[in-house]
């Protein structure tokens, strides 16, 4: 079962995709990026020259895909998509870059899941805009150079700390995406409620913003589910009540934490003292892997300082003591 707070990007009908901003100005929050990011647009069409190289980086939800949509939306250009995890061999590549016109934006996402041989095809199509593959066999094979149209390519991850150097340095334009504050997280509602035809109280847009992890996606995935508790329960229009009813419902709490984020502080306090304990018993512990802890639920737990990391391991904090009702010893 799919958690409704999770920051990862879940397929559901066109929801996501009739709710993004087609313009930087539409795009709310990120303000130093956009600015940069308008600049940059700017410049480069007055040179006729395309756009640098963009990698994006940050946690799920924060918007790096609606970002690299905008950015072919602000440069009058089309985008093409693809994902690390489907680039698997050097030929997957090859077919993406071969399609490409001149002008394209190239979006690739979790671009840090490129196989790393796969990755060097990149290094020229990226500083020269060529494309060399090798054909034939060990005996006879050669190399060949095929010229590619100038084009941008827009990096996103969550890892940036798993990107190679050399694929890192040959992006022009670097930047990170933040955590969104309630107020940002309010506009987006109220933006999403114009959009859909659903009225919602300043109220119940700050309330729920409260809860969103300072993240768009889960903002938006939560109002989604609100409107049904109001449609169903009132008259369609969302107000503070029945925002609070369906949040509490939906069992996600005053700080956007849900009974995955309960369990995994409580395990760690329960089992291991309140840590410090490393992140291969947690993961044992809950039943999750690694990965999903480290990119889904430590980076909002640390951001809000229920969770901190230590040379010995994670650690709960006397604030998660606080949160979830339990007495702190002093250690």
């Amino acid at each position: 079962m799919d958690r409704v707070v999770s920051e990862e990007e879940i397929v559901e009908d066109n929801f996501e995709q009739n709710i993004r901003p087609n313009s930087l100005d539409e795009y709310v929050g990120q303000a130093e990026v956009k600015e940069n990011l308008s600049i940059f647009i700017k410049a480069a069409k007055l040179r006729e020259e395309p756009l640098d190289h963009i990698l994006l980086y940050g946690p799920p939800g924060l918007g790096k895909t609606t970002l690299a949509y905008i950015i072919a939306n602000e440069l009058g250009s089309n985008i093409k998509t693809a994902s690390g995890p489907s680039i698997e061999k050097s030929g997957d590549l090859a077919a993406v870059l071969s399609n490409l016109e001149p002008g394209d934006v190239l979006f690739i996402d979790e671009i840090h899941r490129i196989p790393r041989f796969v990755e060097e095809i990149l290094y020229s199509a990226m500083e020269d805009f060529t494309l060399e593959i090798v054909v034939g066999s060990d005996n006879s094979s050669r190399s060949i150079k095929i010229d590619l149209p100038p084009f941008t390519l827009v990096g996103a991850t969550t890892r940036a700390g798993d990107l190679t150097s050399p694929l890192r340095d040959r992006f022009g334009i670097i930047n990170k995406l933040n955590y969104y504050t309630v107020d940002e997280l309010k506009k987006i509602a109220i933006r999403t409620s114009k959009v859909l035809d659903c009225p919602i109280d300043e109220d119940a847009a700050i309330e729920l913003a409260r809860r969103s992890r300072g993240t768009p996606r889960i903002c938006n995935r939560l109002f989604k589910r609100v409107r049904d508790f109001a449609l169903v329960m009132g008259n369609g229009s969302i107000d503070l009540k029945i925002t609070k009813h369906a949040l509490d419902r939906l069992k996600v709490d005053e700080l956007g934490l849900d009974e995955t984020d309960h369990h995994l502080l409580k395990s760690i306090i329960e089992k291991f003292n309140g840590g410090p304990v490393g992140i291969e018993a947690i993961s044992s512990s809950i039943g999750e892997e690694q990965t999903t802890i480290e990119d889904v639920y430590e980076p909002y737990l640390l951001q809000i300082g229920l969770l901190k990391r230590t040379p010995r391991g994670r650690m709960v904090t006397e604030k998660a003591y606080e949160h979830l009702k339990i007495p702190y010893k002093e250690k």
